[in-house]
């Protein structure tokens, strides 16, 4: 019987990593759509990111309660799942607690654990209300109606449920609570089950053993579907992030190239320039135009909603929420990757793309480039790079953009300023 349920276990948790591994392949190929960015560099800075923002949570903390409660639940949640190791160990080779052999450092980090259970579904709780009884005001736009509401529900039912089965499953666990008499929270869970007999004891922590490990490897794979595939991805989306000073945009190779061209006298305008330089686009109007980090971007989005609240034209009333940028992108991405595989590996024209179908121009145009979303953002996401993307492309591809732009840009091309007036009368106010 201890050989079938080691056999169980082990293909249980095969099962569980290989769909895992499958959908995180499924993610590689989808941002791999994308045009491929310059090679990395300022390695010690973008560690120093990553090291700072995504495991140290320096940009949560900006807003303190969150910040602290989020901090609580990412601690425990990385340092309560230190003991899946020994489950694991004790599924494959049919052992029971086999690291209790540390002795009094054993019954240090169990005690730590359940401290730290306690303070997660204290945290938990926080954050439910805070989403659907105190009903803060970034949680209840437009974009995050249906699925992105119940999403961010769900994880917080699933880490409940996993601190209760924790909880539970050394509670019950009589040989342990014998042994281990100091256990700061399960010693008073244990009395609940004082008048259960013992072998009806041991299956209902057996019964709270498999719900968590199994309840692991379920959210493991839910990540994918779900907003909180951040924890995973949070750590090379702060790490590949731009360097750059904010609102520092890219310049086109090939506009470059032209405006050299124009600027040097001995350049001959009719010679046949690198096919290398060749664009088939301006800017973007769909995922296929975008880069990678870009894609990367849109799927460590947390929706948390924090570039939306500081987005001065979303506060105006304006359509733009940057957080709505990246979730359609994503969906977008997610549309196209499911098109390439039911079409073995080709990308079957669907008639629709980012721009219009989940973009609409208004929210475009809205948009200041104030950086303020991209300072905001905790993970380190740049939704204006891709705002500007499809801007480009809207007015070097249609020359579709708002008259006041139109007669400004024509403007500079034949007064050499924004203003209507010839550069000779440029100086004449002076004379009123």
């Amino acid at each position: 019987m201890a050989y079938i349920s080691n056999i169980l276990f082990a293909l249980l948790l095969i099962s569980g990593i290989g769909f895992f591994v499958y959908n995180i392949k499924s993610l590689i190929v989808n941002i791999k759509l994308g045009n491929v960015v310059a090679p990395i560099s300022h390695k010690s800075e973008r560690l120093k990111n990553m090291l700072l923002i995504a495991f140290g949570q320096s940009k949560m903390i900006k807003r303190p309660v969150a910040g602290i409660l989020h901090i609580i639940v990412y601690l425990g949640f990385i340092i309560i799942n230190i003991e899946v190791i020994e489950i694991i160990i004790d599924g494959l080779f049919g052992t029971h607690r086999i690291l209790s052999g540390l002795g009094f450092l054993y019954g240090f980090l169990i005690n730590s654990f359940e401290v730290l259970a306690i303070l997660v579904l204290f945290s938990v709780l926080i954050f439910w209300l805070r989403r659907n009884v105190i009903k803060i005001k970034r949680f209840l736009n437009p974009e995050m109606q249906g699925w992105p509401k119940s999403d961010g529900n769900y994880i917080l039912y699933f880490e409940v449920v996993l601190m209760m089965l924790f909880l539970l499953m050394n509670a019950t666990d009589s040989d342990f609570q014998a042994s281990n008499s100091g256990n700061v929270i399960s010693q008073f869970i244990y009395p609940f089950f004082n008048n259960i007999d013992q072998s009806n004891l041991n299956i209902i922590e057996r019964v709270c053993w498999w719900l968590h490990i199994s309840g692991i490897l379920v959210f493991l794979n839910y990540l994918y579907y779900s907003k909180h595939l951040h924890i995973l991805l949070a750590f090379p989306n702060t790490y590949l992030g731009s360097v750059s000073p904010k609102g520092q945009f890219d310049n086109l190779s090939s506009v470059t190239n032209e405006v050299k061209l124009m600027l040097d006298p001995s350049a001959d305008p009719y010679a046949d320039t690198d096919n290398n330089d060749a664009v088939s686009k301006f800017g973007a109007s769909d995922v296929f135009d975008l880069n990678q980090l870009q894609l990367l971007n849109a799927y460590t989005c947390t929706e948390c909603g924090r570039c939306t609240s500081v987005c001065p034209a979303n506060q105006t009333g304006k359509q733009l929420s940057p957080r709505k940028i990246m979730m359609d992108t994503r969906d977008r991405l997610e549309e196209v990757g499911k098109n390439i595989r039911k079409n073995s590996g080709a990308f079957k024209n669907d008639n629709k793309q980012l721009l219009d179908n989940y973009i609409k121009r208004e929210e475009l145009w809205a948009c200041t480039s104030c950086n303020a979303c991209v300072e905001e953002c905790p993970v380190s996401i740049n939704p204006l790079s891709i705002i500007m993307d499809m801007r480009r492309y809207l007015v070097m591809e249609e020359s579709s953009a708002p008259a006041e732009l139109n007669v400004m840009m024509t403007n500079i091309e034949n007064n050499g300023a924004p203003w209507p007036f010839n550069q000779m009368d440029r100086l004449n106010w002076k004379n009123d």
